[in-house]
């Protein structure tokens, strides 16, 4: 008898961030032309300035011309949807924001920002900081954090860190 062959897979556990994405980013990239991953790094790409006041809402892209010579790719127009007043300062800032978007694509994905003036709902609550850790768990963070130069990253690893530590002494 012979038996077919099981493709393998590795035995662990799956994030369900994973499992979801893989569900919903077929789903975004029909029907808006977008990705979880733009949308879970919204808050990086927009910044501090605008990242509590807007989000993606599409990216429209243009369609070919069968008889079009230039042919291949053409970049779309992002629509963001911005609350209030601040749209008109997301305004003066869309040539920044549209690099730092084909940086985050690594390719020129956007040529131009659509802004639409709508409330923006925050699903994700602020928490407050996590208290700072002490003695040996402090120590062992920051033994881990040798070698890092950038301020922002030890900043980033200090949050997740001391996040992760706390849950782990509960």
């Amino acid at each position: 008898m012979s038996r077919e062959a099981k493709p393998f897979r590795p035995k662990g556990e799956m994030q369900i961030a994973e499992v979801a994405n893989g569900i919903i980013d077929p789903v975004l990239a029909r029907r808006a032309g977008i990705s979880t991953a733009l949308l879970g790094s919204w808050d990086e790409i927009a910044g501090q300035e605008f990242a509590d006041c807007s989000r993606p809402e599409k990216i429209a892209w243009p369609r070919r011309d069968a008889s079009d010579d230039a042919g291949g790719y053409q970049a779309g127009t992002l629509t963001i949807a911005c609350e209030g007043a601040r749209a008109l300062f997301l305004t003066h800032a869309q040539g920044e924001l549209i690099a730092r978007i084909n940086a985050f694509f690594g390719f020129p994905a956007v040529r131009q920002i659509r802004i639409i003036q709508k409330p923006v709902s925050q699903s994700v609550k602020h928490r407050r900081p996590p208290k700072p850790l002490r003695g040996e768990e402090a120590r062992r963070l920051e033994g881990m954090m040798e070698g890092i130069e950038s301020e922002a990253l030890k900043k980033a690893v200090t949050r997740l860190g001391t996040a992760v530590l706390q849950k782990k002494m509960r």
